[in-house]
């Protein structure tokens, strides 16, 4: 059985970036794959602290050194079919979670090598979920494709496909916004967004699911 991972790096278990994770695990689920939900923030765990361990010629390549609740989820997508990273974007960038997360995935399979750089085991399909308070046009205001899109760069080179996208722009980010300081955004127009938007992004990221697992090897 086919298997994919779906990485939250949001603070937040049930809210935004979570809810399109698992639209896209169910759309894997309905071509027969397992799935597996990785919530960053429940576990203890740092980013790589350039020991270079990973790159020493006297030692096995592709696994990080650092020992912590990330080790073993390391190992086991490696055994994996599909991979999706889930982020919401915080100052125009991945929240630290999911950079941290990054850090010690995709370094610990890179070497500084002419000949093939990724010591990852296989050619794996990926997808980037980015859910975010800006609109489509802050955020090419801000030019947040041109800050996300090394991450595109280094994971294809790493697990040789080119990752998928999928943005949500103008996100809900409070049940009730007359409880917090937030008087620049219009609730009833965030509502109407959502209401106008969600059901298609979710379908989006079921049929990215649903994708990934077709694609994989």
């Amino acid at each position: 059985m086919k298997k994919l991972f779906a990485i939250n790096g949001s603070p937040r278990k049930n809210e935004n970036t979570a809810q399109l994770l698992k639209c896209a695990m169910q759309g894997a689920e309905e071509v027969g794959a397992e799935t597996e939900l990785v919530n960053l923030y429940s576990l203890n765990f740092k980013g790589c602290i350039s020991c270079f361990a990973c790159k020493l010629k006297n030692r096995e390549h592709g696994i990080c050194a650092v020992k912590d609740d990330l080790s073993p989820i390391l190992e086991q997508i490696k055994q994996a079919d599909a991979i999706i990273f889930g982020s919401p974007i915080y100052f125009m960038n991945l929240t630290a979670g999911m950079v941290a997360f990054l850090e010690r995935l995709l370094f610990s399979n890179y070497l500084y090598t002419i000949e093939n750089s990724s010591v990852f085991p296989k050619a794996m399909p990926s997808a980037f979920f980015y859910t975010m308070n800006a609109t489509e046009e802050q955020a090419q205001q801000f030019r947040l494709d041109d800050k996300v899109a090394v991450y595109d760069m280094v994971t294809e080179n790493l697990l040789k496909v080119k990752p998928q996208r999928l943005m949500a722009y103008n996100t809900v980010q409070f049940k009730d916004y007359s409880k917090y300081e937030a008087s620049m955004f219009s609730e009833e127009d965030k509502r109407a967004y959502r209401e106008a938007n969600w059901s298609r992004l979710c379908d989006e990221a079921r049929q990215i699911g649903h994708n990934l697992i077709e694609q994989s090897i």
